[in-house]
């Protein structure tokens, strides 16, 4: 385990507060940009269209672990070059790779300007800022499904963009929450069930969900203790993740949205086009709240007090792993 004894225990909260008070570096090449091209450039090179579905699932292996693999390693060696020249400069880098690793303030940013958007009543804008942040078709969302579209977003990147990279980070420093954001990355630009990803992109789905499973639940299970803090419904909280959390196709992703529904009040899920295809999922949450830019805005809180919640477990957690 890299970096645990005494660096993880800082790095998760201190990468945590980093990324809350500055967010994205600007005018620096993002990590996660250079995983990106090197998922784009193995898919270009290891792709094969008219190859057998299994051929193609293998060669879909391969990226995985090629990805993971340079990923980590590069990860590695860079903290260990920093800690040649000395012991604060890989310190100071392996927080600076993690901090990268969490996306809250991108994921705050992305939902405050839709919700300005709503209260402007300006549909053009915050359809063209949806369309940023979701897969699914925008060009005929009225209010109400710009609304829900974003707080979807914001429910599930809680675990993808914050919670996840923390636990993997507790247990393996930057280089663990690093390869966790390669996973993630992956499963985005490989994981769909079109004809072209069902076996390509097989593997980097399947793994993604499996690297999200613990961190999925113990995130479910403290959003329900945030909404007592924000004075929002605790126990639909509860009663909702418990009811509707397994409605979802993904084994993850409706986990967070139901808990996230009930303590809104809203109703998560239903129908959604997905490039120019209606999908119908089940819906959650019973819906007494209507989806508007205020629900955008509990879900903004909800998210902050779960994930702060989850970056003091993690840490306390570390500190009794030492």
């Amino acid at each position: 385990i890299v970096l645990l004894k005494g660096a993880a225990l800082m790095h998760v909260l201190m990468a945590f507060v980093l990324d809350w008070l500055v967010g994205d570096p600007k005018g620096l090449t993002h990590p996660v940009i250079r995983i990106g091209q090197l998922i784009s450039w193995l898919e270009t090179r290891l792709y094969c269209n008219d190859c057998r579905p299994s051929f193609r699932r293998v060669a879909g292996v391969i990226v995985v672990l090629l990805v993971l693999a340079v990923t980590g390693v590069s990860v590695w060696v860079l903290l260990q070059a920093a800690g040649r020249v000395h012991d604060l400069l890989q310190f100071l880098l392996g927080l600076w790779l993690f901090s990268t690793t969490l996306a809250g303030t991108s994921l705050h940013r992305a939902a405050e300007s839709v919700a300005a958007a709503l209260l402007k009543r300006d549909l053009r804008l915050a359809r063209d800022l949806v369309a940023q942040i979701v897969s699914r078709d925008t060009e005929r969302l009225d209010a109400s499904g710009l609304a829900r579209a974003a707080v979807e977003t914001v429910a599930e990147n809680t675990v993808d963009g914050i919670t996840a990279p923390l636990f993997w980070g507790m247990l393996g420093g930057a280089v663990g929450a690093m390869a966790y954001r390669a996973i993630n990355t992956m499963d985005s630009m490989l994981g769909y069930k079109s004809e072209r990803y069902r076996d390509f992109g097989w593997a980097a789905a399947r793994l993604d969900d499996a690297a999200n499973y613990i961190p999925t639940r113990l995130t479910a299970c403290l959003l329900p203790f945030a909404a007592w803090m924000l004075s929002l419904d605790a126990q639909g909280a509860w009663r909702t993740l418990l009811r509707d959390g397994r409605k979802h196709p993904s084994p993850n992703s409706g986990i967070a949205e139901a808990a996230y529904a009930g303590a809104l009040g809203v109703t998560l899920g239903g129908r959604s086009s997905y490039g120019g295809e209606i999908q119908a999922r089940p819906t959650m949450g019973i819906g007494t709240v209507p989806l508007d830019a205020a629900a955008i805005h509990q879900a903004q809180r909800l998210m902050r007090c779960t994930t702060l919640l989850f970056a003091l477990l993690m840490t306390g957690i570390s500190f009794f792993l030492l």
